[in-house]
């Protein structure tokens, strides 16, 4: 503890652990709490590290499911508020099955469980893949039956993958707003994952980027964002129903409470950072390509890490979803280009799909289905 601030924030994370627990015993007891239900997020390995990194969450079944379409309005703003709503469960066993290992982890204070475990194969496959694994709830909780085990998937990019991309989600891929705070949450409580909007053309461009120069790569996709692992299910429908690549998730802690609802997205996003600089020490022989938004802080971000790892970016894409100064922009592309990488600030898809084919990262003749794409959304 360095000063007075962290100790304070110390304890209040400590406190506030403690009354979380009290409180799931409580509901336990008194026979309140809802059915438990395990997610299992989708996880990554690497040949070259010789492990997996998984993550998941126990929390009350919210009863949340995929929307049909249009739903109305009010089923929007009731399956937001039961994402925030919801009461996570700490202190449960959980067990993890992959391959002929297994790994026996506490669910934390805000229901997340997270582990490492051996990758057995070490030499580099031909085929990116995605492989099972299993978690299972061991405690009794509530008054169900026990049988609560659920399946999930490990991301390993094979020799198939000429880089990876790691992709921002709100106001890259998904109109937000996020530095419009009202309409943000307007968008979020009346819209759902079958009617939020994709910005035009992205997902052919990221279709492209994922089949390569060659048409035939697979190259991985890491979806990073500042919002947290109540919005999973969402987030991982609006990539489906658009069709964008399958790709892994790196979102921020959970935090329940209807009060987190308006403040989702923001705040400190050093856990961007940390996430990129993680995938880049896990996967040390790929190369990647970032995109993100000019709207929270990602070229500031991707800057960074260009710092240190220049020679393994093959180019930085940024969105302008709002106006910065010239002077600002050109600093920041002119001390790029100084290490050798290219980072281009767009309003479309266009232009990024353009200048991925002329740095030869998509086929040629992926660019007019983006043109025509972004023309026709």
């Amino acid at each position: 503890m360095t000063d007075n601030n962290e100790m304070i924030d110390y304890f209040e994370r400590k406190n506030s652990g403690f009354l979380k627990m009290q409180k799931f015993r409580l509901k336990n007891k008194l026979g309140w709490l809802g059915v438990p239900k395990v997610i299992p997020y989708r996880g990554f390995g690497s040949y070259a590290s010789g492990e997996i990194t998984i993550a998941g969450a126990l929390y009350e079944d919210k009863g949340l499911e995929k929307p049909e379409g249009k739903n109305s309005s009010r089923e929007n703003i009731l399956a937001m508020l039961k994402r925030y709503s919801g009461d996570q469960i700490p202190g449960a066993r959980i067990k993890i099955y992959f391959d002929n290992e297994q790994q026996q982890r506490v669910t934390e204070e805000n229901g997340i469980f997270k582990l490492t475990m051996p990758l057995n194969e070490t030499e580099t496959q031909p085929h990116t893949k995605w492989k099972k694994y299993h978690a299972e709830l061991l405690d009794q909780i509530g008054h169900e039956a026990n049988n609560f085990r659920a399946e999930g998937e490990i991301l390993i990019p094979g020799a198939d993958a000429s880089f990876g991309v790691i992709s921002d989600i709100d106001d890259t891929i998904m109109i937000s707003h996020s530095t419009r705070t009202l309409r943000k949450l307007r968008l979020m409580l009346t819209h759902n994952s079958r009617t939020r909007k994709p910005f035009p053309g992205v997902e052919a461009f990221y279709r492209a980027l994922h089949q390569g120069v060659d048409g035939h790569s697979r190259n991985p996709f890491f979806y990073l964002s500042s919002s947290e692992w109540n919005l999973y299910d969402l987030i991982d429908d609006f990539c489906s129903y658009n069709q964008f690549p399958k790709g892994v998730y790196l979102l921020r802690e959970i935090k329940p409470g209807l009060v987190n609802l308006w403040k989702q997205g923001g705040g400190n996003h050093e856990h961007k950072f940390d996430k990129i600089i993680k995938l880049f020490k896990m996967y040390p022989n790929l190369s990647f390509v970032l995109v993100g938004d000019n709207g929270q802080h990602d070229p500031e971000i991707y800057a960074r890490v260009a710092r240190i790892y220049p020679r393994r970016i093959k180019a930085i894409y940024i969105r302008t979803v709002r106006k910065k100064k010239d002077k600002y922009m050109k600093k920041l592309i002119a001390e790029m280009e100084d290490l050798n990488v290219q980072m281009v600030f767009t309003p479309d898809t266009i232009n990024a799909a353009q200048h991925a084919q002329s740095i030869n990262i998509i086929a040629e003749s992926s660019v007019k289905s983006i043109i025509e794409n972004s023309l026709t959304d």
